[in-house]
C-alpha cells in the first residue's frame, strides 16, 4: 500500500536534525536517513530553503523542517546513467529512459544531476542546464558550478547549442521535402524543429526520423511529430497506438563551442 504525506516542523530548540525528525515523524531512523539522502527533507532558515542530507547537522531554534514522504518514490531505484565525457567543469551523460532531469520536493535520487553528483570522481556539485523528458533517453549536459551553468544557459538562449534527436514514429512518413521545418507556437512561444532524414521500415510500418531542434519547448518534438499525424512509438501523451514499448525518442548529438576552452565540441551516441 502506497503511503504519502508531508509534515512541517517548527524547531523549538537547537538539536541534531535526525533526533528532531525522529521525535516528530513516525519513521525509523534508517528510513529517515534514506529520506534525507534521497532529497525529501528540506531545511528553511535565515539563509533560505534547501535540501538537507546530513543526519548529524545541528539545526537552530526558529528553523523549519519540511518532510515530503512518498513510499512509491522512495522505493524507486533509478537505472544507471552512463558517463559519456568528463570535461572537468561540466560532463556529458547518456540519461536512461525513466530518469528525471530534475528532482521535486518529494526527492531527487532519480534525477540525472544527483546521479552525477554521486557517481563522478572526484565528486562535484551538479547543475541542470537543459532538460530531457523523463521518458526519453540520450545525451544531456551537466554543469559543475553555477558559473558554468550560467554560461551554458546563455548558449541555449542564443541558440548556439545544436542538438539532434532520433525518433521512431508510427506509419510511413512520405512526401516531405527534406529538410522539412515545423514551426509553430507551443505554450505561446515559437517552437522550431527540422526533420533532416527519414528511414522507412515497411515491415513494421514505422519510420525512423532524425530531427534537429532550434528551440527547446516542453515536449516539442513529441508535439510536432504528433501534429504531422505520426506520433512517436510509445508516446502515451500524444496519440501513439503502440504503447507497449518505451518512448522511442533519443537525444543522439549535441554540439557547441566549449564555454571553458573556446573549442568546438561534438558528442554523438
Amino acid at each position: 500500500m502506497s503511503v504519502k504525506f508531508e509534515k512541517h516542523i517548527h524547531v523549538e530548540q537547537s538539536q541534531i536534525i535526525l533526533e528532531c525528525l525522529k521525535s516528530n515523524v513516525d519513521l525509523s531512523k534508517q528510513q529517515l536517513k534514506k529520506l534525507m539522502q534521497n532529497g525529501a527533507v528540506w531545511l528553511e532558515n535565515s539563509q533560505g530553503i534547501h535540501r538537507v542530507r546530513r543526519a548529524k547537522k545541528i539545526i537552530a531554534e526558529g528553523d523549519q523542517l519540511h518532510i515530503y514522504f512518498d513510499s512509491k518514490i522512495q522505493a524507486t531505484t533509478p537505472s544507471p546513467a552512463i558517463l559519456v565525457a568528463d570535461e572537468g567543469e561540466y560532463s556529458i551523460w547518456n540519461k536512461p529512459s525513466g530518469m528525471y532531469s530534475q528532482g521535486s520536493k518529494w526527492g531527487d535520487h532519480c534525477a540525472i544531476y544527483r546521479w552525477a553528483e554521486q557517481n563522478l570522481e572526484p565528486q562535484r556539485p551538479a547543475f541542470i542546464v537543459h532538460r530531457l523528458d523523463k521518458a526519453a533517453n540520450g545525451l544531456i549536459i551537466i554543469a559543475h558550478s553555477k558559473k558554468i551553468a550560467a554560461k551554458f544557459s546563455m548558449l541555449f538562449e542564443r541558440r548556439s547549442i545544436h542538438k539532434k534527436y532520433r525518433a521512431t514514429v508510427e506509419g510511413l512518413v512520405e512526401d516531405l521535402h527534406l529538410p522539412y521545418e515545423i514551426k509553430n507556437e507551443i505554450d505561446n512561444k515559437m517552437a522550431i524543429s527540422k526533420i533532416i532524414s527519414l528511414q522507412q521500415n515497411k515491415v513494421t510500418m514505422q519510420t525512423e526520423v532524425v530531427i534537429e531542434i532550434k528551440t527547446g519547448r516542453k515536449h516539442q518534438i513529441r508535439r510536432h511529430l504528433s501534429g504531422l499525424g505520426c506520433p512517436i512509438v510509445g508516446d502515451r501523451l500524444y496519440g501513439a497506438k503502440n504503447i507497449q514499448q518505451d518512448l522511442q525518442l533519443s537525444s543522439i548529438e549535441v554540439e557547441f563551442i566549449c564555454p571553458v576552452s573556446g573549442t568546438q565540441k561534438k558528442y554523438i551516441l
